[in-house]
């Protein structure tokens, strides 16, 4: 393994925290899947999809940088209780809203094509969790984290 400068340990870090994040948002789906009504199971079908292929992807960046990828861990502590479809929704909201946090982090470390597809994936969240919620911010990811350290976003679901 060569030696990191240290803009890639930077954006190694990143990296690390949005994989982590899309393991949570894999997991997570899993949870509103099985709770969410009818109407809605399509939505968290395709939003499952995506944090995969997203997850995928990061997993093959983290190794691109000579890094080891975050495992996934085998479950994950909730944020409140997903008993039925309006939780569901709650809690798919809150999964893009972490997700998209820790994107704002990357795209901040990354650059070139990395940067770009970190901004993708920040945008893709920010329009998952405003059609969850019903409620947009004028910047997602960055707004809500005004004094919140990179950490606390990356934690499980």
């Amino acid at each position: 393994m060569s030696k990191r400068n240290r803009t890639e340990e930077a954006e190694l870090k990143a990296l690390q925290a949005a994989l982590a994040a899309e393991h949570a948002a894999v997991y997570g789906y899993g949870v509103v899947g099985g709770r969410i009504g009818e109407t809605r199971r399509a939505d968290a079908r395709s939003a499952y999809d995506a944090h995969r292929a997203r997850r995928d992807e990061l997993a093959r960046a983290v190794r691109d940088l000579g890094g080891t990828p975050e495992a996934a861990s085998a479950a994950y502590v909730l944020p409140f209780p997903v008993t039925g479809s309006a939780t569901a929704v709650r809690f798919a909201a809150e999964l893009e809203e972490r997700v998209a946090a820790v994107y704002s982090d990357l795209v901040r470390a990354a650059t070139g094509d990395r940067r770009r597809s970190a901004a993708g994936a920040l945008r893709e969240a920010a329009v998952r969790a405003v059609r969850w919620s019903g409620e947009s911010v004028a910047f997602p990811g960055l707004a809500e984290r005004a004094g919140t350290p990179s950490a606390t976003a990356s934690s499980p679901a």
